[in-house]
């Protein structure tokens, strides 16, 4: 039988050898140069746009090319003269013979644009209280009554979590408090920033703290305690009273009050750069940009964060997710842009902070940190969430579907597991496999890869598979057209072009 087996073996061989012949070797590839051509071509992906060709090359720089300049690119027989040749080689499209150092600057691009897995995790996410005392139709968690105690992290719980947080390798560690309405538990926010700066004492981290509230229940107690600390604090603001309120009911009918009064009340304590607010895009709020953008301005904020709805909780049980489709979103983004042009134009400065992000993937070498824009995703490697029984999930979605019976994304227990299993043992590592741009069906030979990332949650979610279909996948959509709309502004509107360009 061991000799059958040897015989078998060395034919496997023989045929693997055979198979083998049918391709060269990599040093003739790499060696590849058309008899006269000056240069080489460096690795890029293109996609035909509006008659056109966008190119990209891995760290996001672009060029536009007619298909005949394409054409005579790739066959390297481009005249080294034209706009366009000079153009590829500034962009690390090609490089010419005898040349090292344009490899060795492309390479440093992308090591920086991949920086941040250097610091591991760094934002922490402590679900403190899955209770509130809002009632959200869009609500991304199933959230509990306010009476309901047993959804509140304990001391237990929480010291156990501080141990995995200063297990993190990174220089700077962010923790941010979640809910539910996190300030029901305001007595376990205080315990947990006390000991977290005891253990930095020693640990002498970058030690940040951000409380994510509705602002009902700010008082001089919590607001002097955030001051002592230097936590800031994070809020929702949907728009004029008539949309807040209904998008964000409570008992009372004056959440909208509330938070504007509140906001103030943060701001004359804090410092005005201590308090942020983000919207989420109902199908109340699509035929109200402009009055959306102006509540934000009138509350002192410099931008907005124009978010569309995600498919979890409660958007997914009361059916708010299947009220507008992407196109109708786009559209929304359009006319708020529009209209945030035009405040622009006046003199005032105001961001819309997606676009900014966007803009900084298209023409900047750093990483953005942003985690739904990475690849690979940056659930658990960037941002990590402890549950207020002890879940620890690799994302803020993740503990969202979780909540909808669903623990695909579950990585394991801080009571029960070690940190070792929780990031090496469970699932995490299927899900950053799956979440690589570089390797995933439809994502690999994209033109929009350097500027879009790959989120797993997402995706099953939606088409129940990590990766999912990108035909069918507005996660894509919504990159591509926003990648082109502002693609064709930077290319086409002087004006706005410098507005955008302040925006970096």
């Amino acid at each position: 039988m061991l000799l059958q087996t040897q015989i078998w073996l060395n034919e496997m061989d023989k045929k693997i050898s055979g198979l083998a012949k049918k391709f060269q070797s990599p040093d003739f590839y790499s060696n590849i140069q058309t008899e006269g051509s000056s240069y080489k071509l460096l690795p890029f992906n293109f996609e035909r746009v509006k008659g056109d060709y966008l190119l990209t090359n891995e760290v996001g720089e672009y060029v536009r090319l007619k298909e005949e300049e394409l054409t005579a690119f790739v066959h390297q027989r481009l005249d080294t003269s034209s706009k366009s040749y000079a153009a590829l080689k500034s962009r690390h499209f090609l490089y010419e013979a005898g040349e090292e150092s344009p490899i060795d600057l492309l390479s440093l691009k992308l090591r920086t644009k991949h920086s941040v897995y250097r610091q591991f995790t760094s934002l922490h996410i402590f679900v403190v209280s899955l209770r509130c005392d809002y009632s959200c139709p869009y609500c991304q968690v199933s959230r509990k009554k306010e009476a309901a105690s047993e959804y509140d992290m304990d001391e237990a719980t929480a010291l156990r979590s501080l141990d995995f947080v200063f297990r993190t390798p990174s220089e700077y560690i962010k923790i941010e408090f979640q809910g539910g309405e996190p300030l029901l538990n305001w007595e376990m926010i205080k315990f947990i920033v006390i000991e977290a700066e005891k253990i930095n004492k020693i640990e002498g981290r970058n030690l940040a703290f951000v409380i994510a509230t509705n602002l009902t229940l700010v008082n001089d107690e919590i607001l002097e305690f955030c001051y002592q600390h230097n936590i800031l604090v994070s809020t929702s603001l949907d728009g004029p009273s008539e949309i807040h309120d209904r998008n964000r009911p409570r008992p009372g009918k004056d959440g909208h009050e509330i938070v504007r009064r509140n906001i103030e009340k943060v701001r004359s304590r804090l410092g005005p750069d201590k308090i942020s607010a983000l919207m989420t895009t109902s199908e109340l709020s699509l035929s109200s940009s402009n009055e959306i953008i102006d509540e934000y301005l009138d509350a002192g904020f410099n931008g907005i964060f124009l978010r569309p709805l995600s498919p979890y909780g409660f958007a997914i049980k009361t059916h708010q997710i299947e009220k507008y489709d992407f196109e109708r979103f786009f559209e929304f983004y359009k006319e708020s842009l529009g209209y945030i042009f035009k405040i622009n134009e006046s003199g005032v400065t105001f961001t819309e902070e997606y676009t900014s992000l966007i803009l900084r993937k298209i023409f900047q070498s750093y990483p953005t940190g942003y985690v739904d824009l990475q690849s690979p995703a940056g659930a658990g490697l960037s941002a990590i969430v402890f549950n207020y029984d002890g879940d620890v999930y690799a994302s803020d979605e993740s503990r969202m579907l979780a909540e909808m019976e669903d623990k695909r994304f579950k990585l394991g227990n801080i009571l029960t597991d070690s940190y070792e299993t929780i990031f090496l043992e469970s699932g995490l590592l299927d899900v950053i496999e799956n979440s690589l741009t570089d390797s995933m069906p439809g994502c690999y030979q994209c033109a929009y890869k350097p500027f879009c990332g790959s989120d797993p949650v997402y995706h099953y979610a939606t088409q129940k598979d990590f990766v999912g279909h990108k035909a069918f996948s507005s996660f894509c959509v919504k990159t591509k057209s926003i990648v082109n709309y502002l693609l064709d502004i930077m290319e086409n509107d002087p004006v706005r072009r410098n507005i955008l360009q302040s925006w970096i």
